[in-house]
């Protein structure tokens, strides 16, 4: 499902299997005043990112069909859709997965459960790290349109 609202806001394709967290997360972004666009596993992630081009994506890694370790690693493997940011959805919170997340492409990594405040600002956080002055400047430091998270 797809939900329009100004076509100059960005649009977040949200990516999470279960249907209450995902039409929270949807609920709380467009009250944000973000375009949302819904996917309910990692195969379709990959299908309405290359149909969609969405600004942004926040992708839980546990995932039925496709994971999101997998959607991840497709996305950024796919010269269309590598400038993608990816914010990591995930309920596991042990040592090392932020790093792996990383490692699969992830350009952030947030911890369920998380406030929808705390959310937003790391959308709007990565967005703004996506200007096009930003992405020129990434390219001339690191050869890649690539954002790390701190």
């Amino acid at each position: 499902m797809t939900h329009m609202g100004n076509s100059q806001n960005p649009l977040v394709l949200v990516v999470e299997d279960y249907q209450d967290a995902r039409e929270m997360y949807t609920a709380y972004l467009q009250f944000s005043g973000y375009r949302v666009a819904e996917a309910a596993n990692g195969l379709e992630a990959i299908e309405k990112t290359r149909e969609l081009m969405p600004d942004i994506i926040l992708m839980d890694l546990a995932l039925p069909k496709i994971d999101g370790w997998q959607a991840t690693r497709e996305l950024k493997a796919d010269d269309r859709t590598k400038h993608i940011p990816i914010v990591a959805l995930t309920g596991h919170a042990l040592a090392g997965h932020s790093e792996l997340a990383r490692q699969a492409g992830c350009d952030s990594f947030v911890t369920k459960p998380c406030l929808p405040d705390a959310l937003v600002a790391e959308i709007q956080r990565m967005l703004s790290a996506r200007t096009p002055e930003g992405d020129a400047s990434r390219r001339t430091a690191r050869g890649s349109s690539r954002v790390k998270s701190s």
